[in-house]
């Protein structure tokens, strides 16, 4: 199984209280429910988040490879 990275921004950030996390994961889907088990206040966030496959948009389904790097992007407020 292919060993990812995730970066956490703003919110997710906060919930995860780290920056960054690496886990085996086949799709983002599978990454975030590695991250996010036994981590309820993380599971809710990510559940709202917007993910980046290596600065691309990707859906929860997108397949991932080795070496990979997922950013995981809560909505924004702004003004």
């Amino acid at each position: 199984m292919p060993e990812v990275t995730i970066r956490y921004f703003a919110a997710a950030r906060s919930a995860a209280g780290e920056s960054t996390a690496t886990a085996q994961a086949a799709s983002v889907k599978d990454l975030v429910d590695a991250v996010s088990a036994g981590r309820p206040e993380l599971a809710r966030v990510l559940g709202i988040c917007t993910f980046l496959l290596d600065g691309e948009r990707v859906e929860p389904d997108a397949g991932l490879s080795d070496g990979a790097l997922v950013d995981a992007l809560p909505p924004f407020a702004g003004g």
